[in-house]
């Protein structure tokens, strides 16, 4: 949604980017189509264009729905999502049963779900990945919302349908769900995938590091939208914004492409090359060219973008 509250209508952006994050293809739709309707066409066009038929689509919990997922198995695509972790306890029941909530930093435990209805119900390949590290930032984000659930619950602050509140019934305090923050509990610092894609193809590892990559992913969107400012403008005509896009696309790809040769981010890219210019001065029907001598961080950038031009 627009950050000025404007209520125009708003286009669908699909950026294909491959596993480092360079850009590939952008795409524009109309806001109101749904998922399958954009996803499908990008991912099938793609194929025919670069003859791959091998395509895995990798997304969060919140993505993609299971009528999605079953369309892209339809069109011969396979896919890992994660998984919601409240799904973990059913799971893990054996595991849980036998050692309940202990992991060891960086353990693995694949099992199955059936997932689906009708023709589409199918037992699904699950991989669940523990980290101690996750395990200590899922802790403090679940303090703060236990902290908001209980200034609800006092009447510091007014009822929303916040984590682990329970609103009750007309005329009634809310309160804080403990039972709900219990099982929270028990499965902090776990992940989970739910991929169609079978173990003799992928590997347990090679399900988690396909996921992981997805920040890469996410990193051209935000160094789309901050670095490149891509979404301080508006148009009307669909020309303009595949226009608007294109600039955008083009630019992001210069981006990626200095930073991952230099090293260095765009935004000191920019502040340290800002002052090298060139001067062309005319003096007495001779023009003279003064260049900026490069010095520092300077010199060490336009080394590792033009090895033969800096000096």
């Amino acid at each position: 949604m627009s950050r000025e509250r404007r209520v125009d209508p708003q286009v669908l952006v699909g950026l294909l980017v491959d596993q480092a994050g360079f850009p590939l293809e952008v795409h524009a739709f109309e806001g109101n189509r749904s998922e399958t309707m954009t996803l499908l066409p990008v991912l099938d066009g793609f194929r025919q264009r670069y003859g791959s038929s091998d395509v895995v689509v990798v997304a969060d919990a919140g993505m993609l729905s299971a009528g999605n997922l079953n369309a892209l198995e339809d069109a011969g695509f396979d896919f890992i999502v994660a998984s919601r972790t409240g799904s973990a306890p059913k799971d893990l029941a054996e595991h849980y049963e036998r050692v309940v909530n202990l992991f060891e930093d960086g353990q693995t435990i694949e099992t199955t779900r059936t997932l689906g209805a009708g023709r589409h119900r199918l037992e699904r390949r699950v991989v669940w990945q523990y980290s101690r590290r996750r395990e200590q930032r899922d802790s403090i984000t679940l303090n703060k919302q236990v902290d908001g659930a209980e200034q609800i619950a006092g009447g510091l602050r007014a009822p929303k349908k916040d984590r682990f509140v329970t609103l009750g019934e007309r005329g009634t305090r809310p309160g804080a769900n403990w039972t709900a923050v219990e099982k929270a509990r028990t499965y902090l610092g776990l992940k989970g995938y739910v991929t169609s894609i079978s173990a003799d193809k992928l590997t347990v590892a090679a399900v988690v590091a396909a996921y992981h990559d997805l920040f890469r992913v996410e990193a051209s969107f935000r160094m789309a939208k901050s670095d490149l400012k891509a979404r301080s403008m508006f148009h009307h005509e669909r020309d303009s914004i595949e226009a608007h896009l294109t600039i955008v696309f083009a630019a992001l790809a210069v981006t990626r492409h200095v930073t991952d040769r230099s090293g260095y981010s765009i935004k000191r890219i920019v502040r340290v090359l800002r002052p090298v210019r060139d001067a062309v001065i005319s003096l007495r029907g001779q023009q003279i060219t003064a260049t900026t001598p490069l010095e520092g961080e300077a010199t060490d950038i336009v080394e590792k973008l033009m090895p033969n031009a800096a000096h």
